[in-house]
């Protein structure tokens, strides 16, 4: 048996409907929008200018594709036609500017492994708040469920 073809139609009126919908989209003064972005050899930092004039300077090592990169690799960066998303032709990488700026550096897998590592981290602020806890009791024993 043969399988149908279908056909997907688009109307002038919906594709008109379409166009003015990204027009105005794109005129939102505060959607995070790339107008620039450079890899800062110096202090190991992606620096990206938004159209809203905001300078984001991200380290390196944080951004998955990124962290063990060559950073002339590094420096080559393109911002797509729309300001969204930051591409690295050379490393196959490739990052959305809005969830940069909401602190999204990689995929979920990455941003756990990041959570670890913080986690791991030793400071004289989480040394005493660990003593402290301590002397409170420590952590609430886990209670297994009837």
């Amino acid at each position: 048996m043969a399988k149908a073809k279908s056909r997907i139609t688009t109307t002038d009126l919906e594709t008109k409907a379409a166009i003015a919908s990204g027009k105005v989209y794109d005129q939102h003064p505060y959607r995070p929008r790339a107008v620039a972005a450079e890899y800062r050899a110096a202090d190991d930092v992606l620096a990206i200018k938004l159209a809203t004039g905001v300078e984001l300077l991200m380290p390196r090592k944080l951004l998955q594709g990124l962290e063990n990169a060559d950073p002339q690799k590094v420096a080559n960066v393109e911002i797509d036609d729309f300001g969204e998303g930051l591409h690295w032709e050379a490393l196959d990488v490739d990052h959305y500017v809005p969830s940069l700026v909401e602190g999204v550096f990689g995929n979920r897998r990455w941003m756990s492994e990041l959570g670890k590592i913080g986690g791991r981290s030793r400071s004289d602020a989480k040394t005493r708040a660990a003593r402290k806890n301590g002397r409170k009791g420590g952590r609430p024993r886990k209670h297994a469920a009837a």
